[in-house]
């Protein structure tokens, strides 16, 4: 059964957000104590890139980041590919990390210690975003944090012929034609869009990531981080044998599930101590 998280040490509110002529909705999480001296999350909810919300966030590793990691966490409402499919919701992530450098001080977080996280989807778009940064070079993140993400639109062998539950072959096949109706048909994917599909991984964030053995997304997961690492990067995956996807979430009371939990958040503790990147 999901459970739901509300942590007394963390204030919650809604805030609006400039992207693209219109007002984005978001969820900021606030820890107590600490101010201007708390890491700034930008954590992007899961849903296949169709669905999702930030209030997700009570159910799921961000909630964690704030109550126990003393983070700031802020959730963006991006846009959805029923409505709005690729790039809108890249788009709408980045104005959220613009919006968290330019307030960096009104939200009481280090400039020079940007996160980005989420979980499916959401941590698709934060390789995706991650990439996007930092080839505009306009915003610096310290770290990324994409827990089993949904990153590449072709099949793997894991992700081919899978019937594992939550996510599936099926699932996985729809929710990237959503996604990418829009592109030029026979055009090549953008890796903004795909992650994988990116050649050259250099200069990308450290990371840290964990995925399911069951599930669709293990073998670009594990992928990804292989050659993050042999980029030059610092990079890190567990993966847990027996999960199916989103399996942390989805089943929070196991042992293996609550290994999993502790396991993340002394990683983005450890990168709290590791990790900087100044702004220009």
């Amino acid at each position: 059964m999901i459970e739901i998280k509300r942590a007394k040490n963390v204030k919650r509110r809604y805030i609006k957000i400039p992207a693209g002529g219109r007002n984005l909705r978001a969820l900021l999480l606030t820890p107590e104590g600490g101010e201007g001296d708390r890491p700034g999350v930008l954590w992007l909810h899961g849903g296949g890139y169709v669905t999702g919300m930030p209030e997700m966030a009570y159910a799921t590793r961000a909630m964690d980041l704030a109550s126990l990691g003393g983070a700031v966490v802020l959730l963006p409402a991006y846009g959805l590919s029923l409505r709005n499919p690729y790039p809108a919701g890249l788009y709408d992530c980045y104005a959220a990390l613009c919006y968290m450098k330019d307030n960096a001080s009104k939200l009481g977080i280090r400039d020079d210690q940007l996160m980005v996280g989420g979980e499916s989807a959401g941590g698709g778009l934060t390789a995706a975003l991650c990439m996007y940064a930092h080839d505009l070079g306009e915003v610096n993140i310290a770290f990324q944090m994409p827990l089993y993400p949904m990153l590449d639109c072709f099949d793997t062998d894991s992700s081919r012929d899978n019937h594992a539950k939550v996510w599936d072959t099926r699932r996985n096949h729809m929710a990237w034609r959503l996604y990418l109706r829009r592109l030029p048909k026979n055009a090549p994917v953008p890796a903004y869009a795909s992650p994988s599909r990116r050649e050259d991984l250099s200069g990308l964030p450290p990371c840290y990531t964990f995925v399911g053995g069951l599930e669709p997304f293990r073998d670009e997961t594990a992928a990804f981080v292989e050659r993050l690492k042999s980029s030059g990067v610092p990079a890190e995956i567990d993966v847990y044998p027996d999960f199916y996807h989103a399996y942390d979430v989805m089943r929070p009371k196991t042992e293996a599930s609550q290994l999993a939990a502790r396991r993340f958040l002394a990683k983005f503790i450890e990168a709290r101590h590791l990790y900087t990147a100044p702004q220009k």
